[in-house]
């Protein structure tokens, strides 16, 4: 039997990237999907993949950071399919910026896209959850769980959904609810192909020798990779895992590269 057979989804950020990657994925496995971005017509192109496949799938527009428009896409979601398993927020930006240049815009921006759409998410999927149980996902970062250089914003953001989502796992066991969220490192996604577009030849070059250098399997990953891991955290197969931060990326904060060997 397929991993998601009968279950229902709600993927954000899914016309691109890891929510494109696991919305087709999860839509194999035998989920329907509600695809859910900003970009109407990269939602409905990816719906249209997963009904042409012979899936169910639904395309709905939000902005995750605005209350109506998450509680409007969870509505839908339950009024067209019956009911919502399994949560995915996913949706998020990355805007590189030394702290003392990082405008309180863009702080904002940061925050109310990364963390508060989770928030929000939550709030308004939980009280359907409590009736039945069901999975809640969120993708977090690496840099969640250790400093990075010029991701301030990004840092407090994804560290602050971390340990949310480790208190809706606390809260919401008794409802038969699992909450985990996936922490990638470097993916080839939208996002990262935005942020390399901003910056000059010299940095893209030395980025590049960084991830030779400083990544175990010396690659950034794709974003299958991380729907695979996705699956497993909103499937059976992980039945007794709530409440942890899920790392996939190549190895690249297992430790520190000291060059005592060839």
């Amino acid at each position: 039997m397929s991993k998601l057979q009968g279950k229902i989804a709600l993927i954000t950020g899914a016309a691109s990237g890891i929510g494109r990657a696991s919305a087709l994925l999860f839509a194999r496995e035998g989920a329907a999907v509600a695809v859910v971005d900003r970009d109407l017509p990269g939602a409905e192109a990816v719906a249209a993949e997963i009904t042409g496949a012979g899936g169910k799938a639904v395309a709905l527009q939000a902005d995750v950071s605005k209350s109506a428009d998450v509680q409007r896409m969870i509505a839908a979601t339950i009024d067209g399919f019956g009911r919502l398993d399994i949560l995915f927020s996913n949706a998020g930006i990355m805007t590189p910026g030394i702290l003392h240049l990082v405008g309180e815009d863009e702080w904002d921006r940061v925050i109310g896209i990364n963390l508060t759409a989770a928030f929000l998410a939550c709030k308004y999927a939980l009280p359907e959850m409590m009736k039945h149980g069901g999975v809640i996902l969120a993708t977090a970062s690496v840099a969640g769980l250790e400093g990075r250089t010029a991701h301030a914003s990004y840092c407090a953001s994804k560290a602050g959904l971390i340990t949310m989502i480790k208190s809706v796992a606390m809260d919401y066991a008794q409802y038969g609810i699992r909450a985990n969220t996936l922490c990638p490192g470097g993916v080839q996604t939208n996002i990262s192909n935005a942020t390399l577009a901003g910056l000059s030849d010299a940095v893209k070059e030395r980025l590049g020798r960084w991830t030779e250098e400083a990544v175990p399997m010396a690659r950034i990953g794709q974003p299958e990779e991380l729907a695979n891991a996705a699956l497993f955290l909103c499937c059976d197969d992980s039945s007794y895992v709530t409440g942890t931060a899920m790392v996939v990326d190549g190895g690249s904060i297992a430790g520190h590269v000291i060059p005592f060997v060839e």
